[in-house]
């Protein structure tokens, strides 16, 4: 009798022991996800507004100091608590890509937040001087409908005017500690800050929206905006603008180093690890990203060496791809309006023959603009999502700053690739789908989104395009672009390759100016491992298109692969490989 109760309370305190497991087990994983992304918004307040994530428009973030990486780091923390309550087993399959996602930005994160990257908080290429700028000109994401709406953005130029103290102060630290910009990098950001600069306030760029009021501002309500912007622009901004100008030149400059790639710099070895990790999704090492791209260099150089017999071309490939960088017959316009009005025409060429490969294709509208004048210069071309509730349009934006010297050369496989079947396709239908959690609506990995529009410029000939051997010539040129990139961000930044070195390797593989090439490698040194994502992911959406159409066979269906690759949003790389096994084993 003793055992019998012994046994029986022995068995009541192991199901009580359970019962607590599972308690600490249940959490709540959509209510997890929302925090998430509240969380995320509230760290990247910039992002939450090209989100259409409003109730941050009037933030901005001191991204560069040791209070904001502070916060960060207990966002990590707090995370990976919360997904080790997660009882992993009654999560949908859907559910637990979004485990494995956030597990992976928690693990990345954490891993680029130990290294001082800080220190470096500005480059030429992208960042919160140039986004603020974008924001200012009234025609990107900040709104400005409403009284409040141009209250929100005073609030930001508050914050923006202590930003830029804060980036100097860090930018010192930088300097004591070899923690520095490439000097060729210094050279692009002053211009950047010089070009702000204006005699007439009505003339700067931050006053933009104040001539451009909604018709329904009574004139007290334009009045005191006026003033407002006036003294904003002329009191807070402007000396800090002169502030930096004077900082990166007479201090910045000078201490500005003479290497190219992050590797040179203390625990550079380390930052680039990092950085390939988050912008591959892969475990690949540099070493064999870089032996990836010569492959498949090689390849593309076979190719085009076809399209120059095709053509009549006599010559070495080299002297080929200089003519073609230099013909004139590829540079027909004199306005830039001609340059849009050709893409428009691609754009009407492909449309019968979309439904042919997606079943799938978002609501969101879309429009090609030319990219606004303060950035054109530095400019490339690229795509801007639209708003989820139909206030903005998915943007194509094309830098045109001379219309005589425009190069038509790439333009079918550039649209293919930024506007439609790519970007527009990719990230409408992600932001679109109610059925997943929002911060993977609003999400962003660049081996996926950047892999997708790069494997989206091989389907030209499907969408009636590349009928004219340059226009396809352009699609191998902008192909061989992307393989170049492993082997050249590889080669400055973990092989000890020059600015020049990597411009020169360029110059003899591809049919692009110099100039163009130049600014290429300079945004390779300004934001390592970037260049990367779009090889990778492509290569991995071809290998598994023709994975499961070999073992499909008849049975493969283009649109649902499409459909299978597009509806779940980004994702690491091994996850989406995960999906489509899953669906070429249903599906047999």
């Amino acid at each position: 009798m003793k055992k019998l109760k012994v046994l029986s309370t022995l068995i009541l305190l192991s199901l009580l022991f359970a019962h607590c497991k599972s308690e600490e087990k249940s959490v709540d994983f959509k209510k997890l996800t929302n925090n998430y992304f509240d969380d995320k918004n509230a760290l990247s307040p910039f992002d939450a507004t090209l989100n259409g994530q409003n109730q941050y428009n009037d933030q901005l973030v001191l991204d560069m100091t040791d209070s904001y990486r502070k916060q960060q780091a207990q966002f990590f923390d707090k995370y990976q608590t919360e997904l080790s309550k997660v009882d992993l087993e009654k999560l949908s399959a859907e559910e637990k890509n979004s485990y494995e996602i956030i597990k992976w930005e928690i693990e990345v994160g954490k891993q680029i937040l130990k290294q001082p990257t800080n220190l470096m908080p500005l480059q030429q290429f992208w960042g919160t001087h140039l986004t603020m700028s974008q924001f200012a000109s009234g025609t990107a994401a900040q709104p400005f409908k409403t009284e409040k709406d141009y209250h929100n953005f005073l609030k930001r130029i508050d914050l923006y005017s202590v930003w830029i103290d804060s980036a100097i102060v860090y930018m010192k630290k930088g300097i004591d500690k070899g923690m520095v910009l490439p000097k060729s990098l210094t050279i692009k950001v002053i211009p950047q800050f010089q070009e702000i600069l204006t005699p007439k306030v009505e003339d700067n760029l931050f006053y933009s929206t104040i001539k451009t009021f909604p018709a329904n501002f009574t004139e007290a309500q334009k009045s005191n905006l006026s003033k407002e912007y006036a003294a904003a622009i002329q009191e807070k901004l402007m000396p800090q603008y002169q502030n930096m100008i004077t900082f990166l030149k007479t201090e910045y400059l000078p201490a500005s180093r003479s290497t190219s790639g992050i590797g040179s710099i203390p625990n550079g070895k380390e930052i680039y690890a990092a950085y390939v990790k988050q912008w591959t999704t892969t475990t690949k090492t540099p070493n064999e990203i870089h032996k990836i791209g010569l492959k498949e260099v090689a390849r593309l150089n076979a190719e085009m060496e076809k399209v120059k017999v095709q053509v009549g071309f006599k010559g070495t490939l080299k002297e080929f791809l200089n003519d073609v960088r230099n013909k004139k017959e590829l540079k027909p316009f004199t306005t830039p309006e001609q340059v849009i009005a050709n893409f428009q025409k691609i754009y009407a060429t492909i449309k019968p023959n979309v439904d042919k490969l997606f079943s799938l294709q978002p609501k969101t509208k879309f429009e090609i603009r030319r990219t606004e004048a303060f950035r054109e210069k530095t400019a490339s071309a690229e795509y801007v999502q639209g708003a989820v509730d139909g206030s903005r349009p998915g943007i194509f934006y094309v830098p045109i700053p001379n219309a005589r010297e425009y190069n038509v050369l790439e333009d079918e496989d550039l649209f293919l690739h930024e506007a439609i079947p790519g970007h527009h396709f990719q990230m409408s239908l992600q932001q679109e789908n109610t059925n997943l959690p929002n911060f993977r609506r609003y999400n962003w990995f660049g081996a996926y989104g950047e892999g997708w529009a790069l494997y989206t410029e091989s389907l030209g000939k499907e969408l009636g395009l590349y009928k004219d051997p340059y226009q396809y010539l352009g699609m191998l040129n902008d192909e061989i672009h992307r393989a170049i990139r492993l082997v050249v961000d590889t080669g400055i930044h973990s092989k000890g390759w020059t600015r020049e070195q990597a411009i020169q390797y360029s110059l003899n593989n591809e049919a692009e100016s110099e100039a163009s090439i130049t600014s290429e490698v300079e945004r390779y040194m300004a934001i390592p491992g970037q260049a990367l994502s779009y090889k990778i992911g492509q290569l991995k959406i071809i290998e598994l298109r023709q994975k499961a159409s070999k073992e499909l066979g008849a049975k493969f269906d283009i649109k649902k692969f499409h459909a299978m690759a597009l509806e779940s949003g980004v994702m690491p790389l091994a996850l989406l490989e995960n999906k489509i096994n899953a669906w070429i084993q249903s599906s047999k």
